[in-house]
């Protein structure tokens, strides 16, 4: 147990939880949404500090960070908890634990043993991952400012549900984020993930404002935000209050947890949203979760010619030389390509 961060004291030993963007009011014994973060006495603690339940080494591609020292290793992290309840959620077992299940289980490491580790794998990043980051932020950013030190990045891999508050406190320690924008309606936060969509879009903007480097993703789910509006409108959104230079990555559905009932996506499907992405404006947009399908190389936004190829998470060629296509010399954006 550690004292939490980012919250205030108020009346009767209740407090207010400034983290994400639930800002949850907590009565003394009881915890937030997360699961995770739990009020004693008037006190918040975090519940999962240290506590991981997964380490590894994952190609940072695996995030996905496509435009991200691509072809190097990311030591991924995860402790517990998530402030989602996603009723597709991939990771269910351990992002739901705190609701589902009693106690916290994990492994104590130090903040300098992650890095320490993270050093002897050679990754030029650590990413904060499988589960919800933000809920283990106090941790996180302990590893954060050693990593630094080391000259080793940080990457989030988050539903962007944080405050401002909480960008500011890790700033500049945050690198680089993928951010889960899974629908652009707010009645699919509200009913399919427990929150709502605005603090999304707000904490993306915050981010690219920050310096952070942000690619996007988008799980596509038959029947709930595969129209064609929609898709044009999280592209609008990425080309004009991000940027065109911003990756967007569409992957395909696999029924999951408490959403059985509803088919894979098609492939046929983010055929159509990449396209509806470059006609939107946008520079790069990847296809998910279909290795082979060809919809996950890095093509030259000006001659078109593949300037990474990739199967699945692996890097298969790389003609770029200092950030600039090989073929015709046009700068690909980025960072560490």
């Amino acid at each position: 147990m550690k004292e939490a961060i980012l919250y205030e004291k108020l009346e009767e030993k209740a407090v207010r939880c400034h983290l994400c963007a639930h800002r949850c009011r907590i009565q003394d014994g009881r915890r937030g949404i997360c699961g995770v973060r739990e009020n004693r006495e008037g006190v918040l603690y975090s519940r999962v500090y240290g506590r991981l339940v997964s380490m590894a080494v994952d190609p940072v591609e695996k995030k996905p960070l496509f435009h991200f020292y691509p072809g190097t290793g990311a030591f991924s992290i995860a402790t517990v908890g998530c402030n989602f309840r996603c009723r597709f959620c991939q990771n269910a077992d351990i992002s739901q634990w705190p609701r589902e299940r009693p106690g916290i289980p994990g492994d104590d490491v130090p903040p300098e043993v992650v890095v320490q580790e993270a050093r002897r794998a050679r990754c030029r990043s650590i990413a904060y991952t499988y589960t919800e980051p933000t809920v283990f932020t106090e941790y996180a950013y302990d590893v954060a400012v050693l990593a630094h030190k080391e000259g080793i990045a940080n990457i989030y891999v988050t539903n962007g549900y944080m405050t401002p508050e909480m960008l500011d406190f890790f700033h500049p320690y945050l690198d680089a984020a993928n951010v889960d924008l899974k629908s652009f309606r707010d009645a699919f936060y509200k009913e399919q993930c427990g929150a709502r969509l605005q603090p999304v879009l707000d904490a993306l903007k915050k981010m690219v404002a920050q310096g952070v480097w942000v690619e996007v993703t988008t799980l596509i789910i038959p029947g709930l935000n595969d129209s064609d509006e929609e898709l044009q409108e999280i592209a609008g959104f990425i080309r004009t209050e991000l940027g065109p230079q911003y990756p967007w990555h569409i992957s395909r559905f696999i029924p999951h947890y408490q959403m059985m009932d509803r088919p894979p996506t098609p492939v046929a499907t983010l055929h159509r949203a990449r396209e509806i992405g470059y006609r939107a404006g946008l520079r790069y947009v990847y296809e998910g979760n279909v290795p082979g399908a060809g919809g996950e190389d890095t093509l030259c936004p000006q001659c078109g010619r593949p300037v990474i190829r990739r199967w699945g998470f692996t890097v298969l060629e790389y003609a770029l030389k200092e950030g600039r296509c090989l073929h015709c010399g046009g700068p690909i954006d980025g960072v560490g390509l």
